[in-house]
Parts: C-alpha cells; sequence; structure tokens
C-alpha cells in the first residue's frame, strides 16, 4: 500500500486543539470581572486613604499655630508652618509652661526595655517549662495561665494598688517595671512554639550531655526567633501604650510616662487653651518607635503570630 505525501503531512500535523466546554466563556466572564475588580481596588484605596487621615491630620496640626489649628481643624495644609510645638517638646523655646516630654519619655523608654526584656526572658522560660517539663500540677498550672488571661484588667486595679502599697513599692520604679515582667499571653505564645519544635533535637542535644537549662538556652531558643521577635513587639507595644497600671502605681509628676503625661495633658492640667498643635504633636511622637519596631519586624509577626497553630 503506498502512502502520498500529502497524506503523510496531513498526519504529522497537529490536530487543532478543541476548547473545553468550561473555556468557552472564560473571555466574556474575565470582561464582567474586570469591572468589580476594579471597584474592589478602589474600594480599598478609599478605606485605606481613609485610615490614614486622622496620622496626616496630626502631622500636618503639629505644624499649625493655635488660632490656625482651631479655626481649620481638618486642613490639610498649615497656613503659616511653624515648628513652634515641636520647640516646646524639647525644651527648645523660651515659653514658660514648658511640657516635660523628655521626662515622659525618658521614663517610658526605661520602663519599655526593661519590661520587654523581662517578659521575652521569663515567657520563654514559663513556656518551655509548660511545654517540655514533666511536673506535678502542670495541667492545673496551664489552666490558671488560661484563667488570668480571661480577666479583664480593670478588675485588678484596686487589688493591684493595695498590694503595691503594702509593700512599698508605690510610686517608685519597681513598683511600675514588677508587676509586668511576667505576662499570661506571652506565655501561653511560646508554650505553642515550644510544643511545636520537634523532640529529636532535644533528644539528640541530651545524648551529647546537655542539660535542661542548656537544652533551652542553646538549642531550642535559638529556633524559636519567629515567637521571639512577636513576643518582643507586643511586649514593647503593651508597656510603651500601659496606661492604667501606671495611673495606680505612680503619683508624683517624675515617674510620669508619655500615657500618663498625655493624659494630663489633655485634661488640660498644663496650661489652658486648646493647643491642638502642642497635643497632636506629643501624640504623635509617641507612636513614633512601636510604629518603627513593628515595621522593622513585620514580617517576623506574622510567622510568629502563626507559630504552633499547625503541629506534626
Amino acid at each position: 500500500m503506498t502512502v502520498t505525501g500529502t497524506a503523510v503531512r496531513d498526519r504529522a500535523r497537529p490536530s487543532p486543539r478543541r476548547r473545553a466546554p468550561h473555556d468557552r466563556g472564560r473571555p466574556v466572564l474575565s470582561r464582567f470581572r474586570l469591572p468589580w475588580r476594579l471597584a474592589g481596588y478602589a474600594a480599598v484605596l478609599g478605606l485605606g486613604l481613609l485610615y490614614l487621615l486622622p496620622f496626616v491630620l496630626q502631622l500636618v496640626t503639629g505644624f499649625k499655630t493655635d488660632p490656625d489649628a482651631a479655626a481649620h481643624p481638618l486642613g490639610l495644609l498649615p497656613t503659616t508652618p511653624t515648628t513652634a510645638a515641636y520647640q516646646r517638646l524639647f525644651g527648645l523655646s523660651q515659653a514658660s509652661d514648658g511640657v516635660p516630654f523628655l521626662r515622659w519619655l525618658g521614663n517610658s523608654a526605661l520602663v519599655a526595655v526593661v519590661v520587654t526584656v523581662g517578659r521575652v526572658l521569663f515567657d520563654s522560660m514559663a513556656g518551655y517549662a509548660l511545654a517540655r517539663l514533666r511536673f506535678w500540677g502542670r495541667s492545673a498550672l496551664f489552666g490558671f495561665v488560661l484563667a488570668v488571661m480571661a480577666v479583664p484588667g480593670v478588675a485588678l486595679l484596686i487589688p493591684k494598688f493595695l498590694v503595691l502599697n503594702t509593700f512599698g513599692l508605690f510610686d517608685t520604679y519597681t513598683g511600675m517595671i514588677l508587676p509586668l515582667l511576667v505576662d499570661a499571653a506571652g506565655i501561653f505564645i511560646m508554650k505553642q512554639f515550644f510544643e511545636s519544635v520537634p523532640r529529636e533535637v532535644e533528644e539528640a542535644a541530651r545524648i551529647d550531655g546537655a542539660g535542661v537549662f542548656r537544652i533551652f538556652w542553646s538549642v531550642v531558643l535559638p529556633m524559636a526567633r519567629p515567637a521571639l521577635i512577636t513576643l518582643t513587639i507586643l511586649s514593647f507595644q503593651g508597656s510603651w501604650n500601659e496606661f492604667t497600671h501606671f495611673l495606680v502605681s505612680t503619683q508624683s509628676g517624675q515617674y510620669e510616662t508619655l500615657t500618663t503625661g498625655l493624659a494630663r495633658f489633655v485634661s488640660g492640667g498644663l496650661g489652658g487653651g486648646t493647643q491642638y498643635p502642642l497635643k497632636l504633636a506629643a501624640a504623635l511622637l509617641s507612636t513614633i518607635p512601636v510604629a518603627a519596631l513593628f515595621f522593622c519586624f513585620q514580617r517576623y509577626f506574622v510567622s510568629g503570630a502563626n507559630a504552633g497553630a499547625v503541629k506534626e
């Protein structure tokens, strides 16, 4: 049987691919989806700008004068730009009613740094003990930690004041720092992460002669970097923005932090008038450290927040 050249070429040529039934309407659906997608992007952009509007107003108002801020509180451009508010905050002006902003900043920085270091250390040790060590009453102790998380902080204000006053810690740096060194939420986060660490790693270190603390410090803790960064951010943010504890643990002005000082400032305790530029400039400066810390370690924060959610 003889096959002609034309027949051979027809066999070698691939047949046109038939479009699957579910692909036939895809171009039409794409044309309908595009306007909805653009509308969704526009809505997200609008919500983002609406969310950023208070921060923009806060930034702009800090460069306004008092009459300008009172007459145009929502104006996005200052009529007469000035840095008088920031000069008063940093003690560079000749105004008699100065604001002790640098003292507030120093107290907040001291308390936040010490509390953050203490929480990272003690919460990690407690979380590892609850996750790995076997001792009597461990389940009950962990249940107590969860119960502490469920108690509102406002309900502990009066007992906290009585304890600090009884032990002579009221109106001292020790009374401001000591009750904040351990956090139930931090213990829970670290326990969940340590439970996701393979036990084989610890067994190998134990065979090499490492003790419990050496395994925790040299083997397991370096593996918990995402959880540690998450705990660091939450601890620094919580201690930096703490208000109720400082309200019941201090009384004199030398122990005021940014939160208590700004509260007294806003309530009119440091002069009359609206003083919107001065108040908003102080509030803006107080948010910069927490925002900078969060944006620098954002990716670690997200991974650390999901640590321990999936176990092998």
